[in-house]
């Protein structure tokens, strides 16, 4: 599934969702609907044992329902029961509550904004920028990740062109061009910044966001001038589009005598920005 993560907000309760593009859905952490609903201080007790109710009783809801890999408290990617809108409609009538109304009104007007986002990508892009701002990241690395998702789209549009399968064949292209300009491999990239099912891009500082923008610009370019027409020839161009952006981190590199490709991670590269803020003020 192509997957788009995101943190909503109910009465300043954080809701953690995933927009499914393929099934054109949001998917809601069940335990975090859960939490704002029953004011329970244990919300995975709660809905441990709302869940085996329910189960008990045969509700088909809570059968249906299923886990996604979503961040935990402690930056991690866990499995988590997750629920459609029309099964939290279902759920929230099982949890007696005074915020059951305002929260399908919530609901409904998550829906609404998704619709928005699709006839205006500029709303999208305002309220993506709005959760990296309050993850803490400086808006001058957000303008960068933003561009980053642009030009991601432009490759993956160009990928589709040439008859490339989204999916494991997005993921093997991406492999080329990101060990062609950066020496490792994606996994290695994300082991080499303590990382595991979390997004690359959202661990990169500045300059290891430009040289892949610079890789990614690269291999579009180059494709639609090759039209490559075997998933053997797009590999090739991946490569040829990775090797710019490497002949442009090896100059740097030279010049500067410092590493372009870091271990650090989001946690690390905010707190960078931060003592570079306090130093400044």
């Amino acid at each position: 599934m192509t997957k788009h993560t995101a943190i909503k907000l109910f009465n300043e309760k954080q809701i953690r969702t995933l927009w499914d593009e393929e099934q054109e859905k949001w998917f809601f952490s069940i335990v975090d609907v859960i939490g704002v609903l029953s004011e329970s201080i244990d919300a995975n007790s709660y809905w441990r044992k709302l869940k085996q109710r329910l189960k008990a009783e045969g509700n088909e809801t809570v059968t249906n329902c299923h886990g996604l890999k979503m961040e935990a408290a402690d930056g991690k990617m866990r499995l988590t029961d997750v629920a459609d809108t029309e099964q939290l409609f279902r759920l929230i009538q099982s949890v007696p509550s005074p915020k059951a109304e305002p929260f399908k009104v919530w609901l409904a007007k998550i829906g609404r904004e998704r619709i928005d986002e699709i006839e205006d990508p500029e709303i999208g892009i305002n309220r993506l920028m709005e959760t990296f701002l309050r993850k803490g990241y400086s808006k001058e690395w957000i303008n960068q990740r933003l561009k980053s998702i642009e030009i991601r789209k432009e490759l993956t549009d160009e990928w589709e062109n040439r008859g490339v399968k989204k999916g494991q064949e997005y993921a093997i292209l991406t492999d080329e061009l990101t060990q062609a300009w950066s020496g490792l491999t994606t996994k290695h990239y994300k082991a080499f910044k303590g990382l595991k099912k979390e997004n690359l891009r959202d661990h990169m500082t500045n300059l290891e966001l430009v040289l892949n923008m610079l890789a990614e610009a690269s291999t579009t370019e180059i494709s639609k001038d090759k039209k490559p027409k075997t998933f053997t020839e797009n590999k090739e161009v991946a490569r040829k589009g990775g090797n710019v952006a490497k002949a442009a981190r090896v100059q740097l590199e030279k010049t500067t005598g410092k590493e372009v490709v870091t271990s650090l991670n989001a946690k690390q590269i905010k707190n960078s920005m931060l003592k570079s803020d306090n130093n400044d003020n």
